[in-house]
Parts: C-alpha cells; sequence; structure tokens
C-alpha cells in the first residue's frame, strides 16, 4: 500500500536546533492510521445496525408476549365471568370457556355429608390399646389394622389408620371427657360409607371391647338445575352446567339461586387491543428501515434483507386464513333431556355453539344426560328399557323407537360432549381488526365485542394453537418464534450473530494496526532522538575543527566559531 511522505526540516547544520520529534512521529503514524478508517467506519455501521436490531428483538418479544395471551390456554380467553345471586348457599368457583353464557337456576334441596365415627372416651390417653380394627369402604376390601405386641396408646393406632391406606382417616379429638379416636371417611357422600369393626380393648383400665358410634352416614348432595334434579357425591359440582364448577354451602330448597354466566368480553379485547399495539410498533420500527435518517442518512438497515424478511413474514402471518369447518375439540359436559317415545320420535343435532348437541320432543322430561347423540344413542341401548335407538349415517339425528311406555334410564356415568364451535371465524378481519395503507391495524372494539356474544367458542378456536389443524394463532406463534432474537435460528438472532462475526474481525485488525503503530512510534521516536543528539555535536564538532586549524595556521576561517 502507498503512503504519503513526511518532510523533514532539519534547519541549518550547523543551527544546532535539531528535530521536533513528537511531531515528526505523529505525521508519520497519521499515515499508517489511515488504514484503520474504513474498517473503523464498517464497524460503526455495523454498531448501527445493532442498536436497530436490539429493537426489533424487543419489538418481537413484546409482540410475543401479547399473543400469548391470547393462545395460552390459561389467558383470558381460559375463563369466562360468572356470579352468584346468594353466596351463602352457592359459591361459583370456576367459569371456563367452554362455559355458555346465560343465566341458570339451582335450587339446594341438601348438601352431600361424609361418613365419620368416633370411639368412647379415653380418661388418659397414654392408655394402652390392643386388638385390631376392621375398615370397609363402600363394601370394598376390608382392611385390617392390628395394634403392636404390648398395646399402643390412641394416638399410635391414630397413625396406624392413615399409614394403612383404608380410605379413612383418623384423628384425635379431644372433649370435657377424655380423647377419642375419630375415623372421617375420606371420599365425601354414599360412596364414602364405611363400617367399622373392632376388637379393641383397653388393656390399663378395663378389657371391654372399645365401642364406636357413628356421627353421619355418607350421603349425596341432591339440587336441581334448570328444572332437572341433580345429586354429587361432593358439595364441589362440576359437571351440573356446562364449564361451570361452584361449591354448595347450605340446603335452601325454598330459595333458588341464580347463576350468571358471561363472556368475559372486556378483557379479550384489552388483550387483543395489546396484540394490535405491539405489531403497529414492531412494523412501524421496521418500516421506518425504509427510509433516511432526520439529517438525509440511509438508516442503518436500509436496503437490508432481514427488514424485508421481517416485513413479509408478518404481514403474512396476519392476513393468515384458517380452512372453514376446521375446528378445536375439547371435552364438556352438557345437559340434554328428552322423553321416552310412546311410538317413534327423531332427534336432530341442535345448532349453536357446539357441533353435536342435541334437540328433541316431548312434554315432560323423563331422561336427562350430559352427553352426545352417539353416546345417548349408545347409553339407550345399553341401559334403556322398552326402546332402542339408531343414529343415520351422519351421526346428526337420532330415531327412538319405543315398545312400551317405560321411562329410559341411562348410565350413572355421564358422557361427555365435544365442544368444537362451527368454525365460521377464520381470518383476524372477523374479530374487527382492520389493515390499514401502512400495514398497520385498526381495532374495532364494537365488531370484537358483537363477534365474541355471538361466537365466543369460534373465536377460541381461532386464537388457540389445536392439535388438528393450524390456527391464526399457533401460525402466528411459529412465525414469531422463527423471525425474533431466539438461538439458533431466529431470523434477528442471526443477523446479530453475522455482525458479531464480522465485527470482531474488524477489531482484531484495528488492534494489530495499533500495535504496529505503537511498535513504530516506539522505534521513530527512538531513532529520530538519536538524529538529534548528532545534530547537537555538529556545531561543537565544528568549533573543534576550527580552533584545531586556528592554532596550526594563525588563521581563524570561520569567526562564528572559537
Amino acid at each position: 500500500m502507498a503512503m504519503g511522505t513526511v518532510g523533514l526540516n532539519f534547519g541549518s547544520p550547523t543551527g544546532g536546533q535539531g528535530i521536533n520529534v513528537s511531531q515528526t512521529v505523529s505525521q508519520i503514524t497519521s499515515i499508517m492510521q489511515n488504514i484503520e478508517t474504513p474498517w473503523k467506519t464498517q464497524l460503526a455501521q455495523l454498531q448501527s445496525q445493532d442498536t436497530v436490531y436490539t429493537t426489533l428483538g424487543t419489538d418481537l418479544s413484546n409482540l410475543t408476549t401479547s399473543l400469548q395471551t391470547l393462545t395460552n390456554f390459561q389467558g383470558v380467553l381460559e375463563s369466562k365471568q360468572g356470579s352468584s345471586s346468594n353466596t351463602n348457599v352457592l359459591q361459583l368457583l370456576s367459569a371456563s370457556n367452554t362455559a355458555l353464557a346465560g343465566s341458570h337456576t339451582v335450587t339446594v334441596n341438601s348438601l352431600a355429608q361424609t361418613a365419620s365415627y368416633y370411639s368412647e372416651d379415653f380418661s388418659n390417653p397414654n392408655d394402652l390399646v390392643s386388638g385390631s380394627l376392621t375398615l370397609t369402604v363402600n363394601g370394598g376390601t376390608p382392611v385390617t389394622i392390628n395394634t403392636a405386641s404390648g398395646g399402643e396408646t390412641i394416638a399410635q393406632i391414630a397413625s396406624d389408620v392413615n399409614n394403612a391406606n383404608a380410605g379413612v382417616t383418623a384423628n384425635i379429638i379431644t372433649d370435657s371427657g377424655g380423647s377419642r379416636l375419630s375415623l372421617v371417611s375420606n371420599t365425601s357422600g354414599t360412596t364414602g360409607n364405611f363400617t367399622v369393626g373392632t376388637t379393641l380393648k383397653d388393656t390399663t383400665n378395663t378389657s371391654n371391647t372399645i365401642s364406636f358410634t357413628q356421627a353421619q352416614a355418607g350421603s349425596n348432595a341432591s339440587f336441581v338445575v334448570d328444572g332437572i334434579s341433580e345429586t354429587s357425591t361432593s358439595n364441589t359440582v362440576t359437571n351440573a352446567i356446562p364449564g361451570v364448577s361452584f361449591q354448595l354451602l347450605s340446603a335452601a330448597a325454598s330459595s333458588p339461586v341464580q347463576v350468571e354466566i358471561a363472556n368475559n368480553n372486556t378483557a379479550v379485547e384489552t388483550a387483543v387491543q395489546s396484540f394490535v399495539t405491539a405489531y403497529n410498533t414492531a412494523l412501524t420500527d421496521i418500516n421506518t428501515q425504509e427510509g433516511n435518517t432526520s439529517t438525509g442518512t440511509p438508516e442503518p438497515l436500509f436496503g437490508n434483507p432481514t427488514v424485508a424478511l421481517l416485513q413479509s413474514q408478518l404481514q403474512a402471518a396476519m392476513t393468515y386464513i384458517v380452512p372453514s369447518g376446521l375446528t378445536a375439540t375439547g371435552s364438556q359436559s352438557t345437559g340434554y333431556t328428552f322423553t321416552a317415545p310412546s311410538a317413534t320420535d327423531t332427534y336432530t343435532a341442535a345448532a349453536g355453539a357446539f357441533g353435536t348437541g342435541a334437540s328433541g320432543t316431548g312434554s315432560s322430561a323423563a331422561i336427562t344426560t350430559p352427553s352426545t347423540l352417539t353416546q345417548i344413542a349408545a347409553d339407550l341401548n345399553a341401559s334403556g328399557t322398552g326402546y332402542s335407538a339408531t343414529l343415520n349415517s351422519t351421526d346428526t339425528a337420532m330415531t327412538v323407537t319405543a315398545s312400551s311406555s317405560t321411562p329410559a334410564t341411562l348410565a350413572a356415568s355421564a358422557p361427555t360432549l365435544q365442544a368444537s364451535g362451527s368454525g365460521s371465524i377464520s381470518s383476524i378481519t372477523q374479530l374487527g381488526v382492520s389493515v390499514n395503507n401502512n400495514g398497520t391495524l385498526t381495532l374495532n372494539v364494537s365488531a370484537l365485542d358483537a363477534t365474541l356474544n355471538s361466537n365466543y367458542q369460534d373465536v377460541v378456536n381461532f386464537l388457540q394453537p389445536s392439535s388438528t389443524y393450524t390456527s391464526f394463532g399457533g401460525n402466528f406463534t411459529t412465525i414469531l418464534n422463527n423471525l425474533g432474537t431466539q438461538a439458533p435460528n431466529g431470523s434477528v438472532y442471526l443477523a446479530q450473530q453475522q455482525n458479531q462475526t464480522i465485527e470482531a474481525s474488524l477489531n482484531t485488525n484495528i488492534t494489530n494496526e495499533n500495535t504496529l503503530i505503537a511498535q513504530k512510534t516506539q522505534t521513530l521516536t527512538a531513532e529520530l532522538n538519536q538524529a538529534n543528539f548528532t545534530l547537537t555535536q555538529i556545531p561543537q564538532q565544528l568549533g573543534y575543527m576550527n580552533e584545531l586549524y586556528s592554532s596550526f595556521s594563525g588563521y581563524n576561517i570561520n569567526p562564528n566559531f572559537g
């Protein structure tokens, strides 16, 4: 590489003034430093790009977070709002997104009870007891607990019961008469009833067998939902109203409770607006890179292929269309009521939020079950008397034929209905989101509110990932995972890695060149200092020569010396 020239001003050879070393060295090394200029210019450009990449990475991360609120199965779409008109009788626990908005009437006739026994009093809880205790839950296999040789205290017996996994929990209860051994079923309702067989004797004070008294028998809760009688082994009820869980707190047969279920539209609308805002921020920052800065110079990522990729992928994600008719499925219970027909009745699939609901004809509600048509037909044929059921080829209609007027009795376990929605939401525009000319979005909250009220389940299906098809939310999530700063394949991540590789090389070149400049500076400084020393000796040498010449000739050739 050609280098510039530096002129050295030595002055008069006999002047002894020398050289300006620092200035001369600076002039020489500045030529070497010019080699670094293009490297430093490129490094500054890359660092400007890094700043933009960091901003875009943050934008895409915020967009991902806002989308997760809508796609997460525990997000704002997961539950609905609910209320009870009398929280002393019935407390609402939860309402999932499969619950239909509406009003229900619940009358609580009686609460579920848990079976329990208690022993006679022990005046001294340290008395030793010998023998065995046999517990049989719901007619099952008896479990016998034997005391250790020499006897045990009632506290030790309680521990033995709890370790026996007999379906019963033992505790020590102390009252004014002493201490008692309490036995309580682990299962509420009639299925938790148990019997106690005992040969236990208090060997410390008496040889009489210790007696146990039943405190209460296990019984099921009895209540009525929308005119349909229901029972539950627990006071926590999860399948009486589809998607709704509630707690029975007290019996109030004369005071029906109103349970209201409503879509949580406000939370959903806020989440969608946050998504729109995050999308607009990301797209605006991306679009900015297509122009010039305020000083008229191109933006750091002007013409960068990563910017073009981000633009195209985000726009493709926003315009993604979910194929119509594809719907998510999930287990849900729902009530289904019809009468045992006197001749032949046909039941057809109901319209609405469920793809396979059922409706029927008849004047009295003789049969009630949460079920699909297919499962209803199976239950009727398996456990009904005096009739049979057949389905058409598409399972959307069921014909029930009766040979007598005997009402049906269905299986005790409740089958489930597949909550699928109609699949009517296929585009983000159906949620009130419109695309502006510059690619940004605008949300019409009223339009979204109307869609949530009319087709909530399909909004859920459209946004949340499914194992049976690709939803809008699932597709958008995949695209974002491939665009951001996620290692190893995020587009922004790969661009940052590429810049870092080039920057590392440039920094190495600059460091190496600086090392050479430092070495050259040191060498030049030493050489020029030596030259200065030599120059300062010239006048002295000339003076010495003049004096020597004068001493021989008697003539001074240069009056300035000597």
